[in-house]
């Protein structure tokens, strides 16, 4: 059936700000779902209220609302546009749905004769309500694990009583397994139903009996209006039930089913989604199966939206759901769409894939002080990354390169755990690093069964670790110059960094590399095709491997390289790999753009970046996208292959920047300001001499690169202090000390951290107001895009500051030395692109606290406010395209933009909530206002002085 002519505006539902458990995937999928509608000529009307994405760009939707996520603002948006015939919220998370139901309930819908797609109310209500849904399940003949449901206290009771312990408790409508636990002990369980209740927006839990040791897989389902159901991917959890997905290790395809419970899971899947509705659209089922022969199938759940996994499924098939689902909403079928890929055949069909992924979370307990780190049903990590390989052990390494928590990769690195309690302990009460723990438990001799018998982790991945830690044991009794070709090759073909087998054979990085390139044992580059290469590909989406060579019929030797390099002149931007507190989504936005930017200026566009949640991933952003680490040797690698003009890293926050040393060694041209540049910038002390030399105001200062140095500086400075390394992002170890006791912890504490890094003691202006500028240069000018003032005091780190733009309460002398410093810091530091400085205000006096030549947090928030596009400004500057005369700035803003941030304390009930230097929320809003005599400026500002802490 073709698409329905009936529907020509569609409202689209985001999913907000970025909090754990609903994270930028939805962002993706969001922005894929507008692209696909606007392609079929249908108006687009989208509400947001996340400053920070590519989704709520003017560009991505014909009318764009940053406003809150209510049923307040829903009706606003359907008043204005009267002719909206449908709202498709499949796209927008758990969020999207909450409110896609309230409206209902309230009857929004109705009044206003909009059409529900991609999902129906009865399906949202039967999957929420876990009593609705167990039964249905139950008439379908699917398998469930005992349960009940409890509206109150004394139930919960009665049932635990039924069924003994351990027990899950599970709260109904809720994201991100908020409110879930697993219960072992009696004692424990008044205080986790009580939770659960409270934590539901229903108060209503489901408890049920725990499936512990468990092996758990998810299936992400498409169908269409004729009832044609195609399954994109399997995707298999290495962690076994009791973590909750969105924590657990995930492998695709599945590795340790066998073919015939495949059959009868793909089965069931399809029974489960057409049992709970009509509707056409995307869905995610989760199954736990029995670790025994009988590999017994229980349903988990089922999710009639795109789900977390749907970015990863997407990515790691390249089929893209979210896109296909929005297609199938408006009432096309499977078979009259394309592959995206191939262009050549239909989109009713299911990828195979001829390699591995494999997806590893990314947490930040650093941030969330006294948090429990154990992981289990309630998410925790705050992103995420992928690595594509030919076989596990290779997607695996991969993955764990991409992390950023300097390790590269599995073992081979001198820094696992030896000590056997601590692994023991480790294993049994599973937390963020337990993905190495495993390798080291092998390495000091404990057994696989022992292994296996605590985690419960299928056999076939331990012994997956097993190998890789063999191979390690005989290439350390080589040197690099007896190492064999064969023993090299298979080390590089099962993912072991070259810095690994560096640490294994005893000599540098750059001598394994060598000795590579002397035995020609080099990376090949392969397609992402979704059919195993059955088909034609034409899309430029690329992983790495190694290959034997095969030898051809004339004696020649070759290994298939299927990134084929062009002529034309290329351009490749650094990505910011997983998201963490302190560089979110942003960057993503500012990536997107830069290489929009440099496609309008006639580059080839490279993009190399390893998070799957994101736009900059997506197949079609870049002219080729390279899913790969954000790591020096994947990197390096690619270069030499493409030979590009040069590397653009300043749009990638500080994964990217931290590249900039090594491209600048290695002779790689950087793109817009120079390494000089952006290091004597990082470097706290250089930048306050710099400073110095230019008459700009500072707080008194002193660099310390030992504890001795930092007591002897307490001295001249005056507490309260304020200690900052160098080279961070977020904030990270950045304090308030009041004595010489607290600064001599901290200065041990972090040069423990961050070894041989250069701390900055300052003066800490107590009670100063705080404001910060971005800026474009272009070397000879300045252009201030915006001055924002925090409505918090000086202190509190600025990624957690409600940020006020256009400035509320700045005087005129005051405001010109932040345009005047401003200026002066972009000229000194050579700045070509972006630049972001932040200031403390007191007395009139306007101290610099920090520069930072890159794209800042607040440059997308500035943007959207002031509706003027200056990322693509900015990369044009860089590139040498423009100088700022060639644009006509007009800033467009009535009134006023707050940037709100928000938290996710709820995961981590016992942490402080204090806010100080160090970084803490997870994502943000937009508010407008009109004036500062707003209620809810009022309230922020009468709440300003609560939560800052030393």
């Amino acid at each position: 059936m073709p698409k329905r002519k009936d529907l020509k505006s569609v409202l689209l539902i985001g999913s907000g700000p970025i909090i754990i458990g609903q994270a930028c995937e939805f962002d993706y999928a969001g922005s894929q779902a507008l692209r696909s509608l606007r392609e079929d000529g249908i108006e687009t009307i989208l509400i947001n209220s996340n400053p920070a994405t590519i989704m709520t760009d003017p560009t991505m939707a014909d009318y764009v609302y940053l406003k809150p996520l209510t049923t307040k603002s829903i009706i606003e948006i359907l008043e204005k546009h009267p002719n909206i015939d449908a709202v498709l919220p499949t796209m927008g998370g758990q969020t999207a749905l909450n409110l896609c139901i309230e409206a209902d309930e309230k009857g929004i819908w109705k009044d206003f004769g909009i059409e529900l797609i991609g999902v129906d109310i009865d399906a949202i209500n039967i999957t929420e309500d876990r009593e609705q849904f167990r039964e249905l399940m139950l008439k379908i003949g699917v398998g469930m694990a005992p349960q009940a449901t409890a509206t109150s206290f004394l139930k919960g009771k009665e049932i635990a009583q039924e069924f003994g312990f351990p027990l899950v408790i599970r709260a109904s409508y809720t994201l991100g397994g908020a409110g879930a636990s697993i219960v072992y002990k009696p004692e424990d369980f008044d205080y986790h139903l009580s939770r659960g209740l409270e934590i539901s927006p229903i108060h209503e839990v489901m408890i049920d009996k725990a499936l512990m040791g468990w092996k758990e897989y998810e299936l992400e389902l498409l169908r269409d209006e004729n009832d044609n159901v195609v399954i994109i991917c399997t995707i298999e959890n290495m962690d076994p039930m009791g973590i909750h997905t969105g924590d657990s290790i995930t492998v695709a395809p599945a590795m340790t089913l066998s073919d015939s419970t495949y059959q009868r899971m793909r089965d069931m899947a399809i029974k489960m989604m057409r049992s709970i509705g009509e509707f056409a659209g995307g869905c995610n089922v989760q199954f736990a199966v029995s670790p025994d022969e009988n590999e017994e199938i229980i349903a988990i759940e089922i999710n009639p939206r795109v789900s977390r996994s749907s970015a990863l499924a997407s990515k790691a098939t390249g089929y893209p759901i979210a896109k296909i689902a929005s297609k199938l909403a408006i009432g096309y079928t499977l078979d009259e769409l394309d592959n995206q890929i191939t262009k050549s055949t239909s989109a009713l069909f299911e990828p195979t894939l001829d390699y591995v992924i494999v997806k590893i979370p990314r947490w930040n307990f650093d941030k969330f002080e006294g948090s429990n780190r154990e992981l289990g049903l309630q998410m925790k990590s705050v992103g995420e990354v992928m690595g594509i390989g030919r076989s596990f052990q290779e997607a695996m390494h991969k993955a764990t390169q991409s992390l950023e928590i300097k390790r590269n990769g599995l073992g081979a690195d001198g820094k696992g755990y030896k000590d056997y309690d601590v692994i023991i302990e480790k294993l049994t009460y599973p937390s963020w690093d337990r993905v190495f723990v495993i390798y080291d438990a092998i390495q000091i001799g404990i057994p696989l069964s022992r292994i296996h018998e605590i985690t419960k982790i299928d056999m076939w991945f331990l012994k997956q670790y097993e190998e890789l830690h063999m191979l390690e044991k005989e290439i350390s009794t080589h040197t690099i110059e007896t190492l064999p070709k064969s023993l090299l090759l298979e080390a590089k073909q099962k993912g072991f960094a070259d810095r690994q087998i560096a640490h294994m054979l005893e000599c540098w990085e750059s001598e394994v590399h060598k000795k590579r390139e002397e035995l020609s044992i080099n990376r090949v580059y392969k397609l992402v095709d979704t059919c195993a290469a059955e088909f034609e590909a034409m899309t430029p989406y690329y992983y790495s491997t190694f290959e034997d060579e095969v030898e051809k019929a004339d004696g020649s030797r070759f290994s298939e390289n299927e990134s084929v390099v062009t002529d034309k002149k290329k351009i490749v931007v650094l990505g910011s790999g997983p998201n963490r507190i302190g560089q979110g989504i942003e960057f993503d936005y500012c990536c997107v753009h830069g290489v929009l930017a440099a496609a309008e200026c006639g580059y080839e566009t490279i993009m190399i970046n390893c998070n799957p949640e994101t736009v900059s991933t997506d197949f079609d952003t870049a002219d080729k996208l390279y899913f790969e680490p954000v790591f020096w040797e994947h990197i390096y690698d690619i270069i030499c292959h493409e030979k590009p003009e040069g590397v653009i890293v300043q749009l990638g926050g500080q994964t990217a920047l931290k590249l900039a040393e090594k491209l600048d060694k290695y002779g790689i041209k950087i793109i817009g300001t120079s390494f000089e540049s952006l290091d004597l910038a990082e470097d706290r002390g250089s930048f306050s001499t710099l400073l110095k030399e230019n008459n700009i105001p500072y707080p008194e200062f002193g660099v310390a690169e030992t504890a001795d140095q930092a007591l002897q500086l307490a001295d001249e400075l005056d507490f309260p202090i304020l200690v900052r390394p160098s080279y961070v992002l977020g904030g990270q170890g950045m304090k308030i000390v009041i004595n010489k006791n607290e600064l001599e912890e901290h200065v041990v504490d972090l040069l423990r951290k961050i070894p041989n890094n250069k701390l900055l003691l300052d003066h800490y202006l107590d009670g100063a107001i705080e404001a910060e500028a971005d800026a474009i240069c272009d070397g000879e000018d300045v252009y201030i895009i915006g001055i924002m003032e925090h409505i918090e005091p000086c202190g509190i780190h600025s990624g957690d500051s409600n940020a006020t733009l256009p400035p509320f309460n700045i005087g005129d002398l005051v405001l010109q030395q932040i345009k005047d410093h401003t200026r002066k810091i972009a000229l000194a530091l050579n700045t070509v692109g972006l630049i972001n400085i932040q200031f403390a205000i007191k007395d009139d006096m306007v101290y610099i606290i920090e520069a930072n030549p890159r794209a800042s947090r607040t440059v997308p928030f500035i943007a959207k406010a002031y509706n003027e596009p200056y990322v693509n400004y900015a990369t044009k500057v860089m590139l040498g395209e423009k100088k700022l005369s060639d644009f006509d700035f007009n800033p467009q803003l009535e009134g006023y933009a707050i940037k709100q941030p928000v938290f996710s304390f709820n995961k981590f009930p016992n942490v402080n909530k204090n806010l100080g230097p160090e970084m803490k929320s997870t994502g943000e809003s937009i508010l407008f206002i009109d004036s500062l005599k707003d209620d809810q400026f009022y309230e922020l500002y009468q709440r300003r002085k609560m939560y800052l802490s030393k």
